[in-house]
């Protein structure tokens, strides 16, 4: 039996990074809000944050913060005069360590909803007709399911890893990237499908925990969305550090075989058996469209499940929006969905911003990181736009010298003609950090010249950024030891 209706102003289907900033946001503004997440951990506990933080990159991120303090240890300490005898690796603290910041974040968000007096429903929303919703519990499935309705919808569901008919997950042995981050102990031996964004931040923290780490990816380019020049010193560099990165390697068969898994794939050189410890499905993403609307709702899909809207977010329904990794307005970012949280949330309240999905950053939490804004040196040449190119190498900065992070570049690309940015391309440490400046410029239509002339601290790795830019001019002052 399904309880009578509550009405609110906005409902948020969806608590991860887009759905409980949006709550949030719609708040602040004085409207009566509710938020409806069907997140369960491990535990059978519900928790706010979504898959981004309860599974995906926020957790990602910790385990390898704990993954290079071990390598560190372990391989690095030596350079600086220093021994230690006796390291020892314990995966359950550390895979606990990484619950445990989880679990902080959980109740900050759980706070915040708290303050702004915002109704938490832990349940699966399914969208109805006239902006009706039915919340069915899920910690608790002797609860009936409750009609809630407002005036505005918004979903932010997320996105699920994809599953692979060549590779059912059993997660014992041929395991998803939710899983992967939940490993109680080092495999021997780890192969990965998918060679991008989460293969590659897995193979990080594993490979440094000791694991003999192979990536396996169908694409014959590594790294295709970023700057190629990027993309190549990543590969060195990865591959240096002992990844086996294989490329245009199509697996057509995983199975578990005598607590191993037997993998099959295919290249230009023929078709490969590969023996393993453990099989990470880490594919790609898909969007939780799945059973997320009645169909007599009538909200308009595409062929891939993503949600249809338009440059406001709006969906073909009345009062109902879609955002984060539902809809393909911009990739799928966890500060992309924030921002369209905002962005909806000041829309229902009458206040007209806008997003610059142009300057959206991007990164890679691989060691070391790899971070971008705006467009690449091969998208600009295709478009026949006229620029200069300038890339200095971390090698030559001093801070990264000190603290023996010398791997990779920053890359500029400014309009020859108008000398705009144009891109900002970062691989190596902190670059996550480092390109803040880089979109802070071109949000402010900054020209490389601004960047140039821009006063940097001595010593930083902001001062690569600094060097970059003043190639463009033919002005770095360690062009030189660059080469």
């Amino acid at each position: 039996m399904t309880n009578t209706s509550t009405h609110y102003d906005v409902i948020v289907i969806g608590a991860g990074p887009a759905g409980y900033t949006a709550a949030l946001r719609c708040a602040q503004l004085g409207l009566k809000t509710a938020c409806i997440d069907n997140w369960l951990d491990k535990n059978g506990q519900s928790g706010l944050g979504g898959f981004f933080l309860n599974a995906g990159c926020l957790a990602s991120l910790a385990l390898l913060e704990s993954a290079k303090i071990y390598h560190t240890l372990t391989h690095d300490l030596k350079k600086h005069g220093i021994s230690a005898q006796a390291i020892t690796l314990d995966v359950p603290l550390m895979i606990q360590r990484k619950d445990d910041i989880i679990q902080t974040l959980r109740l900050n968000i759980a706070e915040a909803f708290a303050y702004h007096h915002i109704d938490r429903y832990p349940a699966r929303g399914k969208l109805l007709n006239n902006r009706q919703v039915e919340a069915t519990p899920v910690d608790d499935i002797n609860r009936p399911p409750v009609i809630l309705e407002a005036d505005h919808i918004i979903l932010a569901t997320s996105a699920s890893p994809v599953k692979l008919a060549c590779a059912p997950v059993d997660n014992e042995f041929i395991i998803d990237s939710v899983a992967a981050l939940n490993l109680t102990s080092v495999p021997k031996k780890l192969a990965i499908i998918g060679a991008g964004v989460v293969g590659l931040e897995l193979a990080s923290i594993w490979s440094r925990l000791g694991a003999e780490v192979v990536l396996l990816d169908a694409q014959e380019n590594f790294l295709s969305l970023v700057d190629q020049q990027l993309a190549i010193e990543a590969y060195q560099i990865y591959s240096a550090q002992g990844l086996d990165l294989r490329m245009g390697a199509r697996v057509t068969s995983a199975k578990k075989d005598h607590k191993k898994v037997v993998i099959n794939y295919e290249d230009r050189d023929g078709t490969h058996t590969l023996r393993v410890d453990k099989l990470i499905v880490a594919s790609g993403r898909t969007p939780n469209t799945e059973n997320l609307a009645d169909p007599k709702a009538d909200l308009l899909l595409d062929e891939n499940g993503y949600v249809h809207v338009n440059e406001n977010c709006r969906t073909n329904l009345p009062g109902v929006y879609a955002i984060g990794d539902l809809s393909l307005l911009g990739p799928m970012l966890a500060h992309k969905g924030i921002e369209e949280g905002v962005f909806v949330a000041e829309q229902i309240a009458g206040i007209n911003n806008s997003i610059d999905y142009d300057i959206l950053p991007s990164v890679i939490y691989t060691d070391p990181e790899i971070a971008w804004v705006g467009q690449t040196e091969q998208a600009l040449h295709a478009m026949g736009e006229a620029i200069r190119v300038s890339s200095f190498p971390l090698k030559t900065n001093a801070r990264a010298q000190a603290t023996g992070k010398t791997e990779g570049l920053v890359k500029i690309i400014a309009h020859a003609d108008t000398d705009a940015l144009l891109g900002v391309h970062i691989i190596g440490a902190h670059a996550s950090e480092l390109i803040a400046e880089a979109v802070l410029a071109m949000e402010f239509s900054a020209s490389s010249e601004d960047l140039a002339r821009t006063i940097h601290a001595h010593p930083t790795l902001s001062e690569a950024v600094h060097e970059s830019a003043l190639g463009l001019k033919n002005k770095s002052l360690y062009a030189l030891f660059s080469k």
